[in-house]
């Protein structure tokens, strides 16, 4: 069975992808990194060839043969292997021959380390600050204008009752509507940063199937909403509420994009031992939002999450910033990869908090 050598059961907790295999370069043993890394499960990884695993150049090829012919170890950087869905990975890879007495049959450990892994931590952590210090900035800005606010207001107000001439109260009503949108704008940006957390155990899949009927209630025609569950999933520790407006906020912008005509795929995965902000989980899981739309564009592809950013002439651009502020509040991230014809937003939301 994969993953039965106790000997091995310390690897799970490396951050880098550790394969064993045996003299005939099948995979006897694979950590959840690299589970992560190869987007497949251990078990459909137990006396697979490696070749059936991931393909590789020719010179890591002849690395292997030599680590079982002349007990050679190799390292190279930067090296292409694409997995199971053709995608190509850039990593850093380590071959090393070993000997166990507990499981004779395993021969050589490979270690696999995407070199992007840094880099993503280091911006990933950049973006926080900047995302932090720009919603302070909004909240004390919101705070100075939402007092005048309702001194304009109550002037116009007043005003109103002492003019007799009927027609003038049009333009009266114009600053008491105009005041209240805005006052109504400044209690939005101020209410995560109040937003106390609520925390239970929550069934990921009632959020999303919650957000669906929502989404098809208010789109009806043309938008289809298709499911890709992992039914196996575990409840994770959170707010329903506030997971439901992150679906929700991330969804009914797809949709919007797409005029209410398209698709939206709701995908959720388990991920193993992942590293979100610093802290180390055991379990998490993934929830991946996908459209067809337009994508977004590229003026404001690295602004997305920031406030008042959007896409959309009479949007608020508040919307995916309450969902990264929330999705944070849970301990976990929110990124997007984005194309004409296909959006991905993903959360990765760990089961228990730290």
């Amino acid at each position: 069975m994969l993953n039965a050598y106790t000997p091995f059961g310390g690897l799970d907790y490396l951050a880098s992808a550790v394969l064993l295999l045996d003299a005939e370069r099948q995979v006897r043993y694979a950590n959840s990194a690299a589970e992560n890394l190869l987007a497949v499960t251990g078990r459909s990884l137990e006396g697979r060839p490696l070749e059936q695993v991931m393909r590789y150049s020719a010179t890591l090829q002849s690395a292997l043969v030599n680590a079982i012919s002349n007990n050679w170890s190799y390292t190279g950087q930067n090296v292409e292997i694409r997995r199971g869905n053709d995608e190509v990975l850039h990593l850093n890879c380590t071959v090393t021959p070993v000997q166990c007495a507990d499981a004779p049959e395993i021969r050589m450990l490979m270690e696999l380390q995407p070199i992007d892994q840094q880099l993503k931590a280091s911006r990933e952590e950049r973006l926080i600050e900047q995302q932090q210090a720009s919603r302070e900035l909004i909240r004390n800005l919101a705070h100075e204008i939402k007092n005048p606010l309702g001194g304009i207001r109550g002037a116009a107000q007043l005003l109103e009752h002492e003019l007799n001439n009927p027609s003038l109260k049009e333009y009266t009503q114009v600053i008491i509507k105009e005041a209240d949108r805005l006052q109504d704008l400044m209690q939005r940006l101020l209410s995560p940063h109040r937003a106390s957390i609520q925390l239970s155990p929550v069934n990921i899949h009632e959020v999303l199937e919650r957000v669906r009927s929502l989404l098809l209630l208010e789109y009806p025609d043309g938008l289809s909403i298709r499911r890709d569950y992992d039914t196996s999933l575990p409840d994770l520790t959170g707010d329903r509420e506030q997971l439901i407006q992150v679906c929700l906020n991330i969804a009914r912008n797809a949709a919007q994009a797409m005029e209410g005509k398209g698709e939206i795929i709701f995908e959720t995965r388990s991920a193993r031992q992942v590293t979100l902000v610093k802290r180390r989980f055991r379990l998490a899981i993934d929830i991946a939002i996908i459209d067809n739309g337009p994508g977004i564009s590229d003026d404001i592809k690295e602004r997305m999450f920031y406030p008042l950013v959007s896409g959309r002439a009479n949007g608020t651009g508040l919307g995916l910033t309450l969902a990264q502020s929330f999705v944070q509040q849970h301990q976990g991230t929110v990124e997007c990869d984005t194309r004409p014809g296909r959006t991905r937003f993903l959360i990765r939301l760990p089961i228990e908090r730290a």
